[in-house]
C-alpha cells in the first residue's frame, strides 16, 4: 500500500516537473517571438537618446558662451522701450465671459452630432427626442441661472 502510494506521488512530482519544463520551454518561445517584434523599437528608442545625448553634448562642447548684460536680458518689445508692466490687468468679468461661452459652446458642439442622425433616430422610437429635450431644458435652466446671476451683464 505504501510502495503504491510513493509510486503515485513519484508519477505525480515526475507529471509536474515535465508541465513545469513545458511551461518553460514555451515562455522562452515566447519571449523569443517577442523580442524580435520589439527590437526594432528598442534600437529605434537606443538611437534617439543617443542622438539627442550627442547632440546637446557637442552644442556645450563647441557653442559661444553668451556673455549677459542688461541690454541683451531686457525684453525686446518691437524696438520700444519696456515701460510698466508687461501684462495688462483684466476684469473678472471677461473670465467668467470666456468659461460661459466655452461650456455652451461644448454642448452645441453634443448637439450637432444628435441633429445629423434625428430623422432615423425619431424612427426608431421617441427615446433620443425626449434625452435631447432634457439636455435643452437643463442647458436652458444654466442659462436663466447665469442671467438671474448677473454672469451675463458686462457692466457690473
Amino acid at each position: 500500500m505504501q510502495y503504491e502510494q510513493i509510486a503515485a506521488r513519484g508519477q505525480i512530482v515526475s507529471l509536474s516537473r515535465s508541465c513545469f519544463l513545458d511551461s518553460v520551454a514555451i515562455l522562452r518561445q515566447l519571449l523569443r517571438v517577442m523580442l524580435s517584434d520589439y527590437l526594432p523599437v528598442l534600437f529605434q528608442m537606443i538611437i534617439a537618446i543617443g542622438f539627442a545625448a550627442v547632440v546637446l553634448t557637442l552644442s556645450v562642447v563647441f557653442g559661444k558662451s553668451g556673455r549677459t548684460n542688461a541690454i541683451k536680458d531686457s525684453a525686446y518689445e518691437c524696438g520700444m522701450l519696456p515701460i510698466g508692466d508687461g501684462a495688462p490687468r483684466f476684469s473678472v468679468k471677461f473670465y467668467l465671459i470666456a468659461m460661459l461661452f466655452v461650456i455652451f459652446d461644448i454642448e452645441v458642439v453634443f448637439m450637432y452630432p444628435w441633429a445629423v442622425q434625428f430623422r432615423d433616430m425619431v424612427q426608431v422610437s421617441t427615446v433620443p427626442l425626449l434625452s435631447i429635450a432634457g439636455f435643452a431644458g437643463i442647458l436652458a435652466l444654466a442659462y436663466v441661472y447665469a442671467l438671474k446671476k448677473g454672469a451675463l451683464n458686462w457692466k457690473s
